[in-house]
């Protein structure tokens, strides 16, 4: 069931959040072997919340927006009693967490119930969640093949059926790229919008927080339960809640949409060309456009990305080499050696592309880009045939998606129908805190059949 059918049926009697629950934990139970999303399963806890929805339903009281719907969480955010093991063996000496990170807590305030914590290429860097210390994600629709990263158990959970919600993080294209893959919607909202206490960093004037879910309305929902400005997170905009869901009954009719062609185009497979041309057909008079210098946009992504990162993480290397995940050892290190100046420029650069993507805005309403250059690949693979070059498989999965974070616009995926036979997906963006624009535009691409989730 989706989310929203899940709250249904619970407030009409139609099923108990217990029930729920538990065919949750079972589908988990019988699933998670094969693919691997979950790290660690909270059964108690969930019956637990389970049996206080149930509780509230029996004493005839309101029930919260998002009662009784089972969700789970990537393993950075903080969920009280467990250790925040952010895809490193190296945390697993840590000391529990104290308390639940702020969204968990917006999530319990809204009734959702969590199941469990799950996997991540550590410490957030890398797009295929190839874990040496926890294992590989395997794709549900193939598992053969990557769930994408860095959240792949996130989209891999809801891809599977094993939940209907899943929060994730995405700094360079971490929801996007596993959405993408796995064939199921994902949100990363404007930078700031939602708060990220509670949350282990990666690169800290890049990450953002967002969720993973089979529908458009469940995606919507969710993120409406998380909104709200947050004290406690320096980074969190101070703007009021700006409800979405019940904006996707507009249509899109007047809505300003253009697809985006040239790097974006010369940077994606024939897949992806395809499913960003479907979608653009969508729209009455979508037109086309080309973002300016995206390669530096992308170029100043790494290097930010790099440098925060290294610095973060550069004490533990000094410590711990030989205890990193191989995979993002060498690039910490990297970026704890990267000269300021390179990290000074690289701001510049993503301040002045900033500057004119905003005058695109003007303009349109909503961009429309693939979100991967292809479906998803083979475990292990190391390298990526595109438009006839050679290139690094990891680090190219996001080559879509990284001049879009540098400059934190919202932007919703959809995993397009009728394109591939492996999922692939398209990203709408928008300009600064029009994620209703997103959704919306999202909302109409599943209405008519050219995006769908599968699960």
């Amino acid at each position: 069931m989706r989310a929203l059918e899940i709250v249904a049926a619970i407030r009409s009697g139609g099923a108990t959040a217990t029930s729920v629950v538990e065919a949750a934990l079972a589908r988990i139970d019988a699933h998670n072997g094969a693919i691997n999303a979950f790290t660690t399963v909270t059964a108690e806890r969930a019956r637990r919340e389970a049996a206080a929805i149930d509780a509230l339903k029996a004493q005839g009281k309101p029930l919260p927006p998002l009662a009784g719907v089972p969700y789970a969480v990537k393993n950075l955010f903080d969920v009280a009693g467990l250790r925040t093991l952010a895809g490193s063996r190296l945390h697993e000496s840590r000391a529990p967490a104290a308390r639940d990170a702020a969204l968990v807590e917006r999530m319990r305030e809204a009734g959702a119930i969590l199941v469990g914590a799950l996997n991540m290429d550590a410490y957030a860097y890398g797009f295929t969640t190839e874990n040496t210390a926890y294992g590989p994600t395997r794709n549900p629709r193939d598992p053969a093949r990557s769930a994408g990263g860095s959240s792949g158990g996130s989209g891999a959970a809801v891809a599977a059926g094993m939940v209907p919600l899943a929060l994730a993080s995405d700094t360079n294209g971490s929801i996007r790229v596993p959405a993408s893959l796995c064939g199921v919607f994902g949100l990363k909202p404007t930078y700031g919008r939602l708060s990220r206490t509670g949350s282990f960093p990666f690169v800290y004037s890049l990450d953002h927080l967002g969720a993973m879910g089979a529908t458009t309305e469940d995606v919507a929902a969710c993120y409406d339960a998380m909104q709200g400005p947050d004290a406690t997170d320096p980074a969190s905009a101070q703007r009021p809640v700006e409800p979405v869901l019940r904006e996707l009954v507009q249509g899109v009719g007047g809505l300003r949409v253009a697809r985006l062609g040239g790097y974006f185009d010369s940077n994606a497979g024939e897949e992806a060309r395809a499913a960003s041309r479907r979608v653009a057909r969508a729209f009455e008079g979508a037109g086309e456009v080309e973002l300016p210098e995206v390669e530096r946009a992308r170029a100043a992504a790494f290097v930010i990305s790099a440098a925060e990162g290294g610095t973060l993480h550069r004490k533990t290397l000094q410590q711990h080499y030989d205890g990193f995940e191989p995979h993002n050892r060498d690039r910490f290190l990297a970026g704890a050696l990267t000269p300021g100046a390179w990290y000074v420029k690289a701001q510049k650069v993503r301040a002045w592309f900033a500057h004119r993507c905003s005058e695109i805005f003007d303009r349109f309403d909503v961009l429309i880009a693939p979100a991967t250059p292809v479906v998803a690949q083979p475990l292990g693979a190391e390298w990526l045939e595109l438009s006839g070059r050679r290139l690094p498989l990891r680090p190219s999965l996001g080559v879509l998606t990284q001049p879009i974070s540098c400059i934190g616009l919202p932007v919703m995926t959809v995993p397009v129908a009728g394109v591939s036979v492996l999922p692939i997906g398209v990203q709408l963006i928008a300009a600064p805190w029009r994620e209703d624009l997103c959704l919306r535009a999202a909302a109409h691409l599943e209405r008519t059949g050219v995006a769908s989730c599968p699960a």
